[in-house]
């Protein structure tokens, strides 16, 4: 039920224009048609208006009442109540769309009286043969009146109506019961009956395919391939093949929908995805390399040069963008600014996204961006200062401001300021309560500032709420082992983790700084030397340090250490283990 009103008040979403016309023109007939009598003469000198007398209708029986009424409750989305109100307006008016809006509010309330009073009080005010045919259907769908809905489905198709094929389509899609439009669909938009018109037999082809007949979709596709050889129809059923798994079949009926269209750029995109999503990376970028460019393909560009790493291409897809005209060049702000940034031209990254409208799609991600920017140039002031004043202008968006928040707090987690960073964690908790990505990074906080018993909650909470999560095993495994506790409930969890990711670097830290709590050493240094290979990370290298000094090894344990230095050189864990080492 709640689906079906939801679809109602979009169909609805025009009716304040329609109101305000139409109380207008019902509004002047009014005045003139109300009964009136003549004045009586009265002595002396009355003044004009003394002696006018105006009826007025009660609001029963007042057009405009009732009409306004209707808007108000569509206005508080009480489609029932605005359907009760245009029944009595349509009822009083003489104008057909009244009872039109009448027949459609009755209908999306499942109330089928109503709309038969509304349907009759249409037809005899003038309604189009097309239109009423379209609306009987609609109302026997909705009554599940399969015999009567095909009765008029077919009425409306043959009636001539330059949209009828249109608002077949719309008939079916809006039907409660997807199955009983699809049987329709099949059994009346067949090849015989479907109209010299491409965009008819293209929109019946996707119809079938969203209503789940596939085989007929397919069928509608290829027949339209054949009947009109044009790109669209190749293009179409050049996805459908792809779908059923056609590759070679698919690209070669992109290759003619190209060779009819060579410059249509959406053509270009979809082989162009198709090649990629085949692995032909280099035959999409080729591809997207020549023919008229626009902001979607620099962007499909970017996206394959990143994947295969090509910096030389990022470079000249980067000076490309830049030469590009004008309009292409402000519409694509965001892609330079992520262009330079993978260039490490982290300036020019800045100066790109502040360039970034603010009705731009990517003004979000520009400004998040920006902050992360900022924080690495040391200018924590300022990224911090960005992502409070982002918290404030998407107040009302939760989405926004959950990312807001979480980035703030990683940035002052990042700084060690345990405090700033668990208050933005806990803040965005309150905004999305349970979220995994937060309580994880609010557990990392609580950990990281000693606070153990806080953040081995967050960590079980998290567990709770989705079990077996290998990130959240590994992480309270590793809280509970560097704080040297409960060391066999660490040992099932960093197991389970390692089972789930046998190749994960950081996984492997906390299995080799596990053995080292439980005086293993020989298979801590083996399995953190691995880690450390595999990862030159500076927590994995002092861990690596630590046991190699426990092992007597101080020269390695010093050559790790000399190269977390260059890693890190305020690293805090480094600085906390020599002194246990030297205390």
């Amino acid at each position: 039920m709640e689906s079906s009103v939801r679809s109602g008040l979009t169909k609805f979403k025009q009716l304040r224009h329609f109101t305000a016309v139409t109380l207008l023109a019902l509004g002047l007939g009014a005045c003139t048609g109300l009964p009136s009598r003549p004045a009586r003469e009265t002595p002396g000198a009355a003044q004009p208006l003394a002696r006018m007398i105006v009826v007025t209708p009660d609001t029963a029986h007042d057009v405009l009442a009732q009409l306004l009424a209707g808007e108000m409750a569509l206005t508080h989305a009480d489609l029932k109540g605005a359907s009760g109100h245009y029944d009595k307006a349509m009822a009083l008016s003489a104008d057909p769309r009244v009872a039109e809006r009448a027949a459609a509010l009755a209908i999306a309330v499942h109330d089928g009286a109503a709309a038969q009073r509304a349907l009759d009080r249409w037809q005899l005010l003038g309604a189009t043969p097309a239109r009423m045919a379209q609306s009987r259907a609609e109302l026997a769908l909705d009554r599940g009146d399969t015999g009567e809905a095909k009765h008029q489905l077919e009425l409306l198709i043959t009636s001539g109506d330059k949209d009828a094929w249109r608002q077949f389509g719309r008939v079916l899609v809006a039907a409660r019961d997807q199955a009983q439009a699809a049987r329709l669909l099949e059994a009346l938009a067949t090849p015989q009956r479907l109209p010299d018109d491409a965009h008819a037999w293209l929109a019946m082809s996707e119809l079938g395919d969203k209503l789940g007949r596939h085989a007929y979709a397919m069928q509608i596709a290829n027949a339209a391939m054949q009947r009109f050889k044009s790109a669209e129809t190749y293009a179409w059923a050049a996805q459908m093949r792809f779908k059923d798994g056609d590759r070679d079949g698919a690209r070669a009926l992109l290759q003619k929908a190209l060779a009819k269209a060579p410059k249509n750029i959406q053509l270009r995109l979809a082989y162009a995805g198709m090649l990629s999503q085949a692995g032909d990376y280099a035959g999409a970028s080729r591809l997207l390399g020549h023919g008229p460019q626009n902001i979607d393909t620099y962007g499909m560009r970017a996206g394959l040069a990143a994947h295969n790493k090509d910096e030389k291409a990022l470079a000249a897809l980067y000076r490309e963008l830049q030469k590009a005209p004008p309009d292409v060049r402000e519409h694509g702000a965001y892609l330079l600014g992520q262009l330079a940034e993978m260039q490490h031209r982290d300036t020019e990254a800045l100066d790109w996204y502040g360039q970034v409208g603010d009705d731009d799609e990517h003004a979000f991600d520009a400004d998040l961006r920006s902050a992360v920017i900022l924080h690495a140039q040391g200018k924590l002031a300022q990224a911090h200062q960005l992502l409070g004043q982002m918290q404030l202008d998407y107040l009302d968006q939760p989405a926004q401001l959950r990312q807001a928040w979480q980035l703030d707090a990683e940035l002052y987690l990042q700084e060690h300021k345990y405090a700033k960073a668990e208050t933005a964690f806990s803040r965005a908790l309150q905004v999305v309560p349970d979220d995994p990505g937060l309580l994880y990074g609010r557990g990392l906080t609580y950990a990281e500032a000693g606070q153990i018993d806080l953040a081995v909650k967050d960590f079980q909470h998290l567990l709770k709420i989705k079990p077996g999560d290998v990130d959240a095993s590994n992480a309270l495994g590793f809280t509970l082992a560097d704080a040297n506790r409960d060391l066999p409930e660490a040992e099932r969890l960093i197991r389970a983790a390692r089972a789930a990711k046998p190749n994960d670097p950081a996984i492997a830290d906390s299995w080799g700084w596990l053995q080292y709590r439980m005086g293993h050493l020989d298979q801590a240094e083996r399995t953190l030397r691995g880690a450390w290979q595999a990862r030159k990370d500076a927590d994995v290298g002092v861990h690596l340090g630590e046991v190699l000094w426990k092992q007597g090894h101080r020269q390695d344990a010093q050559r790790v250490f000399d190269e977390v230095r260059k890693l890190d050189p305020h690293s805090s864990s480094l600085q906390e283990a020599l002194k246990r080492l030297h205390p």
